[in-house]
């Protein structure tokens, strides 16, 4: 017969593992009822905040600390947008909870400053990056609860989709595609993008977006003044890389925002380092990057100014001394290249020296460097997810339980599992530029 705390540890163990299928569920309308959903911001405790993740579809939550000054700032914000967000056909619920308060809470959501703001959609967590203005806030949010395509059936409407859906992410109009063509890719790439279909069009919106022949797969950039047009063919695979490869602006300028945008993105990064990214020197090479980078959609192309991210250019050995403009390939985590010969880019003929510093970087001339710079190790925040903690706590759990098979009952010793960095979470670290203060 088994110890009174092997039978504990292994029931507990037992109910960790279980599926929650197989566990008793409690009605939507009843877990709604907990609720006052009334258009105002939930105030939410440790005790409830996962009823209320299990309850809601769509929430959005705001992981505050009362004494930040930016929460103070963006609480109005909230409360403005959850009054028109509950009007919605498919309501998205805004809520908040002290984090600071429950330590716990922090620590389950990985919340590093404040405020940090979720979007939790089927109990499935997403950062948010986007505006904070109650209008700007609402617009984005509906996105993640519009059709996954919209069919549009006018040129009226076309215009109508490409304004409702605003700058924050690109736009895709498949003019003459079915639905089903990029049905799957939409879902898979929502909360990156819009997706639609154009069915019936003039030959002037042909023209104002610039394709000649149908079906056509148009990707615009509103908020960098870009566009693209793929033919085809629409096999899946074609389809996904033109879609990832437009999801990025063809020159990405660096910022600590636009930095997140980079986190899922496998591709090398060519970055260039200027001055001054306002200097009209450095609007001309940009152009010129936004060619190579048609040419050579197998890599993200960015920018950063020395003068606008002094920090971020001296992690590439970058100085007042160093001349400028600097060339890198960069992996986006710790590691980059430099190209033998060619990393500097001079003032004459800067097409021919970047086509020769890319077929160097492709022959494989390169000294491959690490980035060892403190401030840019202070901005990445590399933690391991919740679920793998779970993981790991289970696996725990199961050895201990094995273990208390052959030891005494008394013996009360427990490990305790160690959060890890991994590389491939380095851009995501970034996330805390947008918040007032680090938790200690």
């Amino acid at each position: 017969m088994l110890p009174p705390r092997s039978i504990l540890i292994f029931t507990v163990g037992l109910l960790l593992l279980l599926s929650p299928s197989s566990l008793p569920s409690i009605d939507a309308a009843e877990q709604k009822q907990q609720f006052a959903v009334d258009g105002k911001v939930l105030e939410l405790e440790e005790s409830n905040l996962d009823a209320a993740i299990s309850t809601f579809d769509y929430m959005l939550v705001d992981f505050y600390a009362p004494w930040c000054g930016h929460c103070k700032r963006l609480s109005p914000e909230l409360d403005k947008a959850a009054a028109i967000l509950a009007e919605l056909k498919q309501p998205v619920v805004i809520a908040k909870v002290d984090a600071d308060k429950y330590s716990s809470v922090a620590s389950k959501h990985e919340i590093d400053g404040f405020p940090t703001l979720k979007i939790f959609m089927h109990g499935v967590p997403t950062d948010y990056y986007g505006p904070r203005k109650a209008d700007l806030l609402v617009r984005f949010l509906k996105k993640f609860v519009a059709p996954d395509v919209a069919v549009l059936n006018s040129d009226s409407a076309i215009s109508e989709f490409i304004e409702e859906a605003g700058k924050s992410f690109p736009i895709f109009i498949g003019f003459g595609l079915k639905e089903s063509a990029i049905s799957h890719l939409a879902v898979r790439y929502k909360k990156k993008a819009w997706f639609s279909v154009a069915k019936d069009f003039s030959d002037k919106t042909m023209e104002l977006y610039d394709f000649d022949k149908v079906p056509a797969l148009v990707a615009l950039h509103p908020s960098y003044n870009e566009q693209s047009i793929f033919y085809g063919p629409f096999e899946e695979k074609f389809l996904e890389d033109y879609i990832k490869q437009s999801l990025l602006p063809l020159a990405l300028p660096i910022n600590q925002d636009t930095l997140k945008l980079l986190k899922d993105d496998e591709r090398k990064i060519v970055l260039t380092i200027v001055e001054d990214e306002n200097d009209e020197r450095s609007k001309g090479l940009v152009k010129i990057l936004k060619a190579a980078a048609s040419a050579n959609r197998d890599l993200v192309f960015a920018f950063v100014g020395f003068r606008q991210w002094q920090d971020f250019a001296e992690s590439f050995e970058v100085s007042k001394k160093i001349k400028l403009p600097k060339m890198v390939v960069w992996d986006g985590n710790e590691e980059y290249f430099s190209v033998i010969g060619s990393d500097s880019v001079e003032e004459e003929d800067q097409g021919s020296q970047i086509t020769l510093f890319l077929q160097g970087y492709r022959e494989g001339s390169v000294i491959q460097k690490r980035i060892t710079s403190d401030s840019y190790k202070a901005f990445r925040n590399s933690m391991i997810g919740i679920g793998a903690v779970i993981l790991v706590l289970v696996v725990l759990l199961v050895v201990t339980v094995m273990q208390s098979l052959k030891e005494e009952p008394s013996r009360d010793q427990v490990d305790h599992p160690s959060s890890s960095s991994s590389p491939s979470e380095a851009r995501e670290a970034l996330r805390s530029g947008d918040k007032e203060d680090k938790i200690d």
